[in-house]
């Protein structure tokens, strides 16, 4: 079978060999005589699973003792929630940053429970730029800071972080984990759908400081009580365990090939591709400002929807499936996630090239 060049945004592309490995595991889980998605998530070789998985998780970035590491279900949407309702205090802000679809849904849920402060909207850029990291300081008597690392709608990421002293500093990185090494100890927590350069959907990964737990509000109900679940490390229910046990497998891809500074290389490499096809082109053009271009979602317009609209059906003939942006926003979108080969960006900047010859 020839596979599809997938530049889905997510649920997006994932390792063939882990693919593989699911496939050969499925029915009978290494001799067990049973799958891993029949088996009880209470010891046994499950749990084993689990705590390898965990163990991956802190051996990539880094992560210490101080934080917890472990997985929930709900997506990323119920973060939007757990975070405010845990750490937004009475009497207190939380500042948000507003720099496109994923933070400001964080950021109105954010507002339903509490004082926000918008310490940035990027409203007036469309969303194309963000704040200079180094300038990002927290209100007084803030609860938290809350950013999204890399916004796979808007194609714009953050290259470096805001110090935020005392003040917790919350990063959604659903997008862009693993895709590049990440100062953990700057942060109170990071959590993200797992969806994108993880796994397949169903669980999210939360890597919380434990001090952060003592500035809990109370009266939360179980499942939205994080130290609940750092108690049980995150297996207070049932967990999403066919996306967790793969989560694991892309681990174990990730470090094979040079870890966080090989997934970094990488991108770099792969989304140079991209990028300097279209700055070198008069027919295409980004709507983001370069310092803080993604590398892992590409967004990009050409002169007309009429256009667009015709690259997306000739790109398709050629086996090349995602690459319409957003319902939002419109125009072009290449999610070039860690999985997806160098070879099939090539592909892409071949195609766009000859588009371009066609009909600039």
């Amino acid at each position: 079978m020839e596979r599809k060049k997938n530049y889905f945004a997510g649920p997006s592309v994932m390792p063939v060999e882990v693919l593989e490995k699911l496939k050969e595991d499925m029915v009978d889980f290494k001799g067990q005589g049973l799958s891993m998605i029949e088996a009880s998530h209470r010891g046994g070789m499950f749990e084993e699973m689990y705590d390898q998985c965990l163990a991956l998780f802190r051996e990539l970035l880094g992560i210490s003792d101080e934080y917890d590491v472990y997985f929930l279900g709900g997506g990323a949407t119920l973060q939007f929630t757990m975070i405010p309702m845990n750490f937004l205090r009475p009497g207190s802000v939380a500042d948000y940053i507003r720099s496109g679809t994923w933070s400001n849904k964080a950021a109105d849920d954010a507002e339903k429970l509490g004082k926000v402060n918008y310490y940035y909207d990027g409203k007036a850029n469309n969303y194309s730029s963000l704040p200079d990291p180094k300038t990002v300081k927290p209100s007084e008597n803030s609860s938290y800071l809350y950013l999204c690392s890399n916004e796979t709608i808007g194609g714009i990421e953050w290259q470096d972080f805001p110090d935020t002293g005392s003040v917790p500093l919350i990063g959604d990185m659903s997008s862009d984990i693993f895709s590049r090494p990440i100062p953990v100890d700057s942060f109170s927590m990071i959590y993200g759908g797992v969806q994108k350069n993880l796994g397949p959907a169903g669980a999210t990964f939360i890597i919380m400081k434990k001090s952060l737990l003592e500035k809990q509000n109370s009266n939360l109900t179980a499942y939205m009580d994080y130290k609940l679940h750092s108690k049980n490390k995150g297996l207070y229910n049932t967990p999403p365990v066919f996306s967790i046990w793969a989560v694991k497998l892309v681990l174990e891809w990730i470090k094979a090939n040079g870890g966080t500074e090989g997934m970094l290389k990488r991108a770099i490499e792969k989304s140079s591709i991209i990028y300097d096809t279209i700055d070198n082109s008069s027919f295409f053009r980004s709507p983001v400002d370069a310092a803080y271009r993604s590398r892992m979602n590409i967004v990009f317009r050409l002169p007309n929807e009429e256009l667009e609209a015709k690259f997306v059906e000739e790109s398709k003939k050629e086996g090349m499936l995602g690459l319409k942006g957003h319902r939002s926003v419109g125009g072009l979108r290449a999610s070039i996630y860690n999985a997806l080969p160098v070879e099939d960006v090539v592909a892409l900047a071949q195609f766009m090239k000859e588009f371009e010859r066609k009909n600039g």
